[in-house]
């Protein structure tokens, strides 16, 4: 009995080792397929802080998708940046919405190009969910909705 508990849990500890830092998989609805989130291994930098951040990679779109975290007082921003648009979506405990990127990125260089940005998803976007909404939870929204906000 102890042998097969020993086998279990090294079997365990080396497929939980070979699947890296994905931490969801999901259909995003969209002509981008399938999509993977992972955890960065380290911290970005944006703003002059360093930030949690997660990729996205989706079946059918080349560019590998950026959320950065950043928490404020009352919310949670989530920066999320492409070579085809940058967004943010933000959480304060009561909706969680799309905005255009704010001001204190935008130094950074980082902005909504309204030019790439399908106006009509975006105001559909004004209110995804009531109620708080954790980190996993809002990347797998961005995930499943920040692919509509690409103008086609």
């Amino acid at each position: 009995m102890k042998r097969i508990s020993l086998f279990l849990l090294l079997f365990a500890g080396v497929a939980a080792m070979s699947y890296g830092r994905v931490v969801l998989k999901g259909e995003s609805n969209t002509t981008f397929g399938s999509y993977t989130i992972e955890v960065c291994d380290r911290p970005l930098n944006l703003a002059g802080e360093d930030l949690k951040c997660y990729l996205i990679t989706y079946e059918n779109y080349p560019e590998v998708v950026k959320i950065y975290v950043d928490k404020d007082r009352r919310c949670k921003n989530y920066v999320v940046t492409s070579d085809d648009l940058s967004v943010m979506y933000t959480c304060n405990g009561e909706f969680f919405e799309v905005n255009k990127v704010g001001k204190k990125y935008q130094a950074e260089g980082l902005k909504t190009d309204d030019a790439k940005l399908d106006r009509g998803d975006y105001f559909r976007q004004k209110l995804i969910s009531h109620g708080p909404t954790d980190e996993l939870d809002a990347a797998m929204l961005i995930a499943s909705y920040y692919p509509e906000l690409i103008l086609k």
